[in-house]
């Protein structure tokens, strides 16, 4: 009754988080794009992302990561989850996985965007869901605020794999907001992999 749900867009109050007025101008931006990553540098098969990184997205995004609109990921997530391709292939994992954020991010934003997604996902898809195994063990400058050469450094051995048990043979989708050069994600993979899963691909809600 004090907050009612409502879509993360306009502010009108809505069960599903997103009215059919907003989800249309949604639908317009979206791309629903499966990249395959076969160059060796890359330690993740495949490139799952629904948008480009502007426009009415790109503000959604702010608000969610920095801003404290934490509800928006029931937004997102609704409307990732009504595209019935992308459904069935997250169907498919056998393992979702969020990207981690350190203890002081975390006490500093008071949750990890990508875990409210993750964990929403795999809820509505009924995918096993871990945030036990890949940690960030260390609290480094935010990659948005470096360049492309300097990400790459910026996030070598900050993160740690722990239970590899859980992700041994498994299909492992790694969740993550934005994807920019990929040095995240891939460094994450990179980890994973230490876990000898059957395959690791990447989702992100959208690329710059």
């Amino acid at each position: 009754m004090i907050y009612p749900p409502s879509c993360g867009i306009c502010g009108k109050l809505n069960s599903n988080f997103l009215c059919s007025k907003c989800q249309k101008q949604l639908e317009r931006q979206a791309n629903f794009e499966i990249e395959e990553k076969q160059a060796y540098h890359y330690f993740f098969q495949k490139h799952l992302y629904v948008f480009p990184y502007q426009g009415m997205i790109r503000r959604t995004i702010i608000d969610y990561k920095f801003n404290e609109q934490t509800y928006l990921y029931k937004t997102i997530v609704y409307f990732l989850l009504k595209n019935k391709k992308f459904f069935e292939i997250l169907k498919s994992y056998g393992t979702i996985i969020p990207v981690p954020i350190s203890k002081k991010r975390r006490k500093e934003r008071g949750y990890n965007q990508c875990e409210l997604m993750a964990k929403e996902i795999a809820k509505k898809v009924g995918v096993y869901y871990t945030n036990q195994c890949l940690f960030k063990t260390k609290h480094i400058v935010e990659q948005s605020k470096l360049k492309k050469e300097e990400r790459q450094k910026n996030i070598q051995n900050v993160y740690e794999l722990k239970n590899k048990q859980i992700l041994k043979n498994k299909k492992i989708l790694l969740i993550d907001d934005i994807y920019t050069t990929g040095s995240t994600v891939n460094e994450c993979c990179k980890i994973l992999r230490q876990a000898e899963p059957k395959s690791i691909d990447v989702l992100t809600i959208a690329k710059d």
